[in-house]
This record gives structure tokens, C-alpha cells and sequence, in this order.
């Protein structure tokens, strides 16, 4: 059987697979480890044979000349000869190349390729594709063995091609793709309602999740219970600025809390307004990520800045992470986010304008997504919000895009200039592309985004056409030696989505707090904040943070 499997692989298919497996091995955005290369080899290696294979019938079907026998065989030699070497030479590259990407963010280099592991895991894959494959082939053939019954053959092969495409993506989606995702969604459910022995449940009564709270602790879930109990005190805001500080306010519901966003959203309306969450100077909307979770360098930087003296309001939509949620389910929290937002807004709207505070948001991946789609800018324009923070925007993000592909000509796609700058901005660990005395509008929003977070960056169209963030100039954190390659680099990206929070803090997708304090200090415009004390918070948030 082994043998007759070998016969049956396509020697076209076998050398384009091997020129995809090499230009596999190339680095991309974020460092890789083994196990994550072999798998992305195999489907490169893979997605070139296939390629190769339809090319192949494409050239019988048409009927174009072909070698002959005799010097097909010489062919075929010299071509695996050729590619073999291609491939040896890529496989020794691969540990330099991957060390272009872990210097540039600061890691230790690696000193082995693994070679060996790579290639076992490649195969391992890609046998796995292939034989799915040759299943699809199979069900296509039997499909259409049973319409030649009654209608004209070629129309029957459409058919059955057809009829198998459909009966494939509902298996898979239908499913496979739910029994997954009620299975994984169970999982972190379960882990969800864990309690963490050192976050026990708070005496204050003025803090959500304690006895006189409308939310009870349970029902938070295991990111709330940390969102509540790793917030910052009074008394550490104020060791740090030297001055009189409160207490910030953090409001949480978990799904446990409802069973619709709307009751989640009104039972956080009214723990907010229980906790006088309206009282205080600066309220942010909060949308978390897939998982519920809330960045702590977001919200702590902002609650340092302003002494405390900030109230915020989160709403949990999902257990999934946020790069499963946008591949499976773009849309995925879109719901809620509105339905927060919404009933915070109607109640801020009915306060005096000179006794309310100042509302912004903030969203990170999928959470910024879908906190730009929580707020439609026709319905607040009359009155309008003062702002937002939005890091690591999903490359699905609506506004994002528009903004990106409208920016001022000759700035480049990972740090654009949007028109005079006046509402929104785009920073990175450089800071912003406008100048820091150029004017705001009334309404000020950042996006915070790094040039090597391929979720931000990710784009389908990367299959045939070179990404605009390659050329020249690239960003701070991108290797020189990154190279488009049809197909093979839009996997690549694919790939660095699934780990791009493996990144060292202030790459990829994980997002350093100074560089929110940057973020907080252009949009919120704190008062008393000279450069000393702000390298001095910056330092503290560091150390908080664990870096």
C-alpha cells in the first residue's frame, strides 16, 4: 500500500508541494517554534501539490503537447534533484531566518533548525490533507456515477463536483465545525466558573461582585473576578502621583449574569449607576476580547493617569478567543457590544452635559472590532462621545479598513495619517505619525496597532498579491528578510494569527502599558503629566505588568 500510494503522487504536484514546503520555512511576522513550522510546512507542501495537480489536468484537458517519455524521465530527476536541494538548503536557512525576527524583538536566538521535526510533522500533515483530499475525490466520483444514470456525463461530473462541495462544507461547518466549537465553548465555560483562591470575593459594598452588589461573584466569571480584583487601589495611585487618588470603579457582567446581552447590558447599567459609576470625571465602555478578557495595562495606565478617578464597564459575550472567534465568526459579539453601549449612552444622554462625565471607549482585538461597531457615529453625532482606544483592530474591522485605505499619500499602511489628524490617530512603539502639538478635534480616537500583528494585518487577497506593508518602508518590527510568496505567505499569516500572543510584550498582538499610556494621554489630554512623571508611571506599569 505504501508503495502504490507513492506511485499514485503526482510528480508535478510533488515539485511545486516541495517549492512551497522551502518557501514555508521563510520567516513571516511573529518568531515560530517547530511544531508550528511543521504544521504550516505541511499545509504549504500541501497547497502547492494541489495546485500542481490542477495544473496538470488543466494541461491534459486542454490538450497540450507533452515531453516525451524519454525525456520525461530525465525531467522528473533532474526536477526532484533540483527541488531537493532547494529545500536542504532552505531547512539549514531556517534557524537564521527565524533569529531575523526574534532580534528585532529583542529574544534569545535559537541555536538548532530541527530539521528532522519539521519535516516528520510536515509529512504528517500533509498525508493527512491528502488523503482528505482523495476522500473528496472518491465522494465526487461516486456522486457522479449516479447522475450518468440520467444526464449526459460531463453535465453528471459537474454535478457530482457540486453535490460534494456541498455535502463537505455542511459536514464541516455544520457539524464538525459545532460539535467543536460546543466543545471547546464547554471547556472554557468550565474553566470560567473556577474560583481562584486569591481572589476572594470583596467586602466593599460599592464593589461589583460583593453582597450588596447586583452581580453577584459567581456570576462575573473567572475574567471578571480578575478584572474586579487586579484593579489598582486608591492608596497605590496615590503612592505613585503624589496625590489625593480614588478609588477607580470597575463594573463586570459575565454570561452567567444573563441570558441575553440586552439582560447583561441593563443589569450593568444598573450595577454602574449603583456604584457611581456616573460621578466620576472619566467612564469607558469597555468591549473584552473572545474570552472575556480585559488588557489590565489598558485600563490600570488610565486609571494612574487621571488619580483614580475613572469608572469602567465591561460586558463578557463569548468563552472562544478572539482569533477563533474572527476566523470562525467575524460577527461574533457584535450584539452585545451594541446593546452595552447602548444603554450606557441613553443614560449618559439624559444627564446634564456639565455633571456627567467623559465617555470613551476601548476595545482590544476582536473587543476593538466590535467596540467600533457598537457605536454608530449617525446616531451620536449630536452628541458625540469624547473618544476611543482601540489596539490591535481585527484586519475585519470595518472603520479600521476604511480609514487605512483613505490615509494621506506616502504614509505607510502600518502607521498612516488620516487627513489633519483631528480625530483619529495611529500610534506604535514609536508613538504617532502626527506631530504631538497638532490640534484634536472634539472627538479623539486612537488606534494602537504593531507592524508584526498579523491579526491586524492578515488579509486573504495576500494569496496572489504582494501585502502594501511589505514594501518599503517597513515597520520597526518587521524583518528585512521577509519575502512574498503567492499562497505560501498568506498561510504564513494565518499561522502568526493562531500565535500572535506569543509575542514578547510591545509585538504582535501583545500590547506593552506604555504604550497605552501614550495611548490615554493624546486622547484623555490629563492635566499635571510632565515627562519625568510619565517615564515614572510607565516604569511602575512595567514592573506591574511582570516584564
Amino acid at each position: 500500500m505504501p508503495r502504490r500510494f507513492l506511485r499514485s503522487l503526482s510528480a508535478g504536484g510533488l515539485v511545486l508541494g516541495t517549492l512551497f514546503f522551502a518557501a514555508s520555512l521563510t520567516p513571516s511576522l511573529i518568531p515560530r517554534t517547530y511544531l508550528v513550522q511543521g504544521a504550516l510546512s505541511g499545509a504549504c507542501f500541501a497547497a502547492g501539490y494541489g495546485i500542481g495537480v490542477a495544473w496538470r489536468w488543466l494541461w491534459r484537458y486542454m490538450e497540450l503537447p507533452e515531453p516525451r517519455d524519454r525525456y520525461l524521465r530525465a525531467i522528473k530527476i533532474s526536477a526532484a534533484f533540483i527541488c531537493t536541494a532547494i529545500a536542504t538548503g532552505f531547512l539549514w536557512q531556517s534557524s537564521a531566518w527565524q533569529n531575523s525576527i526574534r532580534a528585532m524583538m529583542g529574544l534569545a536566538p535559537v541555536t538548532r533548525a530541527h530539521s528532522i521535526e519539521i519535516c516528520l510533522i510536515a509529512i504528517v500533515s500533509f498525508l493527512a490533507l491528502i488523503l482528505l483530499a482523495r476522500l473528496f475525490t472518491i465522494v465526487v466520483r461516486r456522486l457522479s456515477h449516479l447522475a450518468e444514470s440520467f444526464m449526459p456525463p460531463r453535465v453528471a461530473r459537474v454535478i457530482g463536483i457540486s453535490a460534494a462541495i456541498v455535502l463537505f462544507w455542511t459536514v464541516a461547518n455544520g457539524f464538525l465545525l459545532q460539535t467543536a466549537l460546543h466543545a471547546i465553548d464547554s471547556t472554557y465555560a468550565e474553566l470560567d466558573g473556577l474560583f481562584e483562591p486569591e481572589q476572594e470575593r470583596p467586602a466593599e459594598p460599592f464593589v461589583t461582585g460583593s453582597s450588596a452588589s447586583l452581580l453577584s461573584w459567581n456570576e462575573l466569571g473567572r475574567t471578571g473576578r480578575r478584572f474586579i480584583a487586579s484593579g489598582p487601589t486608591a492608596a497605590q495611585i496615590g503612592a505613585l502621583t503624589e496625590k489625593p487618588a480614588l478609588s477607580p470603579i470597575r463594573v463586570y457582567a459575565g454570561l452567567p449574569a444573563g441570558e441575553t446581552a440586552g439582560q447583561r447590558a441593563k443589569l450593568a447599567l444598573e450595577e454602574l449607576k449603583r456604584v457611581g459609576g456616573f460621578d466620576r470625571s472619566i467612564l469607558v465602555v469597555i468591549t473584552p476580547t473572545g474570552t472575556g478578557w480585559v488588557d489590565p495595562s489598558a485600563i490600570d495606565s488610565l486609571e494612574y493617569l487621571h488619580d483614580g478617578d475613572v469608572a469602567s464597564v465591561a460586558m463578557q459575550y463569548s468563552y472562544l478567543s478572539s482569533p477563533l472567534s474572527l476566523i470562525i465568526e467575524p460577527d461574533y459579539g457584535a450584539e452585545a457590544a451594541r446593546a452595552l453601549f447602548s444603554v450606557v449612552y441613553a443614560y449618559w444622554t439624559s444627564l446634564p452635559k456639565n455633571h456627567r462625565p467623559k465617555l470613551y471607549l476601548h476595545g482590544l482585538s476582536l473587543g476593538a472590532m466590535n467596540s467600533e461597531r457598537s457605536a454608530n457615529f449617525f446616531e451620536i453625532i449630536g452628541d458625540p462621545i469624547q473618544g476611543a482606544v482601540w489596539s490591535g483592530p481585527p484586519f475585519e474591522s470595518s472603520v479600521w479598513r476604511q480609514i487605512t485605505e483613505a490615509r494621506n499619500l506616502g504614509t505607510p499602511v502600518w502607521l498612516p495619517r488620516f487627513g489633519d489628524g483631528s480625530m483619529f490617530r495611529f500610534m506604535n512603539q514609536n508613538g504617532s505619525s502626527v506631530p504631538a502639538d497638532a490640534p484634536w478635534g472634539p472627538v479623539r480616537i486612537v488606534y494602537l496597532q504593531y507592524a508584526s500583528d498579523a491579526i491586524t494585518f492578515f488579509d486573504y487577497r495576500d494569496a496572489y498579491r504582494r501585502p502594501v506593508w511589505m514594501y518599503a518602508p517597513r515597520g520597526p518590527d518587521v524583518s528585512p528578510q521577509l519575502r512574498w510568496f503567492p499562497v505560501v505567505t498568506m498561510l504564513q499569516l494565518a499561522f502568526d494569527m493562531a500565535v500572535a500572543n506569543s509575542a514578547p510584550m510591545g509585538y504582535g498582538h501583545v500590547f506593552a502599558p506604555e504604550h497605552y499610556v501614550d495611548a490615554w494621554l493624546d486622547v484623555t489630554a490629563p492635566e499635571g503629566w510632565a515627562a519625568d512623571r510619565v517615564a515614572r508611571l510607565k516604569e511602575h506599569l512595567i514592573h506591574r505588568s511582570g516584564r
